[in-house]
């Protein structure tokens, strides 16, 4: 069976509570991602998304707002010694498309829904679903 640090991404990008929403916005358009992890003290304290940026900062017009402002603080993390089973039943039951990946404590990367179906060859081929 199949576990998280196989198909997980290992270079998890992060970014400070203290930055700028404008600043995460050109990270996540730099490396192309959907999401960043919020990290204080190299501990993983939540997670901006690309529906944050649309629903909190355009929709609300909040564009200096901080990280800490909006971030999603009930972050869900999976040990990356966890199977992909593990992991989809875990965002299937808190509604997400991304876990931070731990080992131990320690952030050491990211796994999507986009991953896990691509891993299990959902829908037939590995291009059929793209989510961000």
């Amino acid at each position: 069976m199949k576990k998280v640090k196989d198909v997980m991404t290992p270079y998890v990008r992060t970014i400070g509570p203290e930055a700028t929403m404008d600043e995460a916005a050109k990270l996540m358009k730099k490396f192309r991602i959907g999401s960043l992890v919020v990290v204080e003290n190299d501990k993983p304290v939540g997670i901006i998304t690309e529906r944050d940026l649309a629903y909190k900062i355009v929709a609300e017009r909040k564009q200096n707002a901080k990280v800490k402002e909006i971030m999603s603080r009930d972050l869900k993390t999976i040990e990356k010694e966890k199977t992909l089973v593990e992991a989809a039943k875990l965002m299937a039951a808190h509604v997400i498309r991304r876990l931070p990946v731990m080992d131990k404590g320690k952030l050491v990367g990211i796994i999507t829904l986009e991953d896990i179906m691509k891993a299990e060859k959902v829908g037939g081929e590995a291009g059929a679903y793209s989510f961000t």
